[in-house]
């Protein structure tokens, strides 16, 4: 076969390690709010957001007013308000 790329061109899947999803907690002073069971990281964005829609009410509790939401080290979207959602 001529003109075939080399296997070696192509990203192995083991050396592409998935970059996890996590959630900037922030109280109402823009401070960072450390979580008490340490930072919470998803496989997926949907994960993620699906998890703050299950415990806001929870977070809001523990004096976190907004959350922002990173993939890896890049920000994707946030600060999000928790009041009222």
């Amino acid at each position: 076969m001529t003109n075939a790329p080399e296997p070696s061109s192509f990203p192995s899947p083991s050396s592409t390690a998935a970059v996890p999803w996590w959630w900037l907690l922030l109280g109402p002073d823009g401070q960072v709010v450390e979580p008490s069971e340490g930072r919470q990281e998803f496989p997926t964005r949907s994960d993620a957001e699906s998890w703050v829609g299950e415990f806001w009410a929870d977070l809001a509790e523990e004096g976190v007013s907004a959350v922002t939401l990173f993939e890896g080290d890049r920000e994707v979207y946030g600060p999000m308000s928790l009041e009222g959602a």
